[in-house]
């Protein structure tokens, strides 16, 4: 798969009727290896390596009802008191990163009501802070370590 500009990390795969599969430390199962699980996958890991969040704080293509319609959130974290620490949202690496992508995001956010926002193609990643009291977004250089 194609290098990210996350740290190398170790995976589980396997190949299964000319299928690649990935090993998800979260939902404990083998989920098929497209680019897009490709940068979920090394996420989950920079969060659980690097920002040293328990993986039992993290869900993985959580529903959310959204105007009457199901969506999944790539990863959701949350705090230890169950609050939503933590929205992102996943790209390909060969997705430009542009309006529509924060739109989404922000639209999940409305249901979800997160701290932090992240958006990634495993290339390029945006960090923000939701400011409710200025009622703006604030762009960060890196997500908080968890406490």
């Amino acid at each position: 798969m194609l290098k990210l500009s996350f740290p190398n990390y170790e995976f589980r795969l396997k190949k299964f009727n000319q299928k690649s599969f990935i090993f998800d430390d979260v939902r404990k199962k083998f989920v098929g290896l497209t680019a897009e699980e490709w940068v979920r996958q090394n996420c989950i890991r920079f969060l659980v390596k690097e920002k040293k969040i328990h993986k039992s704080l993290i869900s993985v293509e959580k529903k959310i009802n959204l105007n009457n319609t199901t969506k999944r959130v790539d990863i959701l974290v949350y705090d230890n008191d169950g609050s939503c620490r933590l929205l992102v949202e996943c790209k390909a690496p060969n997705i430009k990163i542009e309006q529509n992508s924060f739109d989404q995001i922000i639209r999940y956010n409305q249901v979800l009501n997160a701290k932090f926002l992240m958006v990634t193609n495993g290339i390029i990643h945006y960090y923000c802070k939701i400011n409710n009291i200025k009622n703006k977004i604030e762009f960060l250089k890196e997500i908080p370590s968890n406490k």
